[in-house]
């Protein structure tokens, strides 16, 4: 809680900013706010399961980012080859790139696909593997200076929830993600294209999903913005007993704690909700002492 208490008290959020190939991106929020599209029929969230008439809405309804996802990687899904993720993200980038220049990431672990993406107009990596999964990924994104997102995770999904098994949490998720941010950096990823993940849910049971929450802000020695998916996950409904329909107020609560304490983005499937609970955060930042 000393975290918490001292951002709120010093009124000490710094404007968020992202830096792009040739553009930076910037927010009057306090935390960049990441819409999800996910283009298969297997993500755990129905409601995220579109295309580019999802994405223009989500757009529309105040992103800041559009990450799209043609692979689930939801617990107990199973991996599906590049050409049918390629098959599924492209039409989609294509069309958002005919109506809005939004920068779109890509969640992906293949740099087959990513370079599919990159060169119809994504700006973005999110990569569960943490570069990990292909090695051509790391010097790709360092020769395009593009952005990437690593994400800690405990084996492959269909397995994961199985080997939900730390000594400390926190401490092993944080050395983690240093350890492969140093790696990207090695590779020639500029450290400031860099944006670390704990991985909500992804290997892990409620209370260490809770514990990475409590300290979000404090991962890697904040060497590394953070980004938080929290969006209708297990852990919101272990906390509230709700149904993953049901899971908005916690989502929004969550979300709400981890910038307060330090993220600096949230992935939601709820954008217009999302973008409300930011804009709350800063008018009262904002208000006079």
């Amino acid at each position: 809680m000393k975290l918490l208490k001292q951002i709120v008290r010093n009124n000490s959020f710094e404007k968020p900013v992202l830096h792009l190939k040739g553009r930076d991106l910037t927010t009057d929020k306090p935390a960049f706010v990441m819409g999800i599209v996910n283009a298969d029929d297997d993500s755990f969230w129905k409601e995220s399961r579109g295309g580019a008439e999802l994405a223009l809405k989500l757009i529309e309804d105040g992103a800041d980012i559009i990450d799209i996802g043609g692979e689930s990687t939801r617990p107990g899904s199973s991996y599906i080859t590049a050409e049918e993720e390629i098959a599924r993200v492209i039409p989609v980038i294509q069309e958002i790139r005919r109506h809005s220049s939004i920068p779109i990431s890509v969640d992906t672990r293949k740099s087959q696909v990513m370079k599919a993406a990159y060169e119809n107009g994504a700006d973005i990596l999110n990569d569960v593997s943490a570069l990990e999964d292909d090695e051509e990924l790391a010097l790709f994104c360092a020769e395009t200076e593009i952005p990437v997102i690593l994400m800690h995770k405990k084996g492959n999904p269909d397995i994961m929830q199985k080997n939900a098994v730390y000594r400390d949490v926190f401490r092993e998720v944080s050395d983690y993600l240093l350890a492969r941010a140093k790696y990207a950096e090695k590779c020639g990823i500029k450290r400031d294209k860099i944006i670390v993940d704990p991985g909500i849910g992804f290997g892990k049971n409620a209370l260490q999903n809770a514990a990475l929450i409590k300290k979000c802000g404090l991962l890697c020695g904040r060497k590394y913005p953070v980004l938080m998916a929290l969006s209708r996950k297990t852990v919101i409904g272990d906390m509230t007993g709700r149904a993953v329909d049901e899971r908005l107020s916690g989502t929004l609560a969550a979300d709400l704690y981890s910038v307060m304490n330090g993220a600096f983005m949230i992935r939601v499937h709820d954008v217009k909700e999302a973008v409300d609970t930011m804009n709350v955060l800063k008018g009262i930042l904002n208000a006079p002492d």
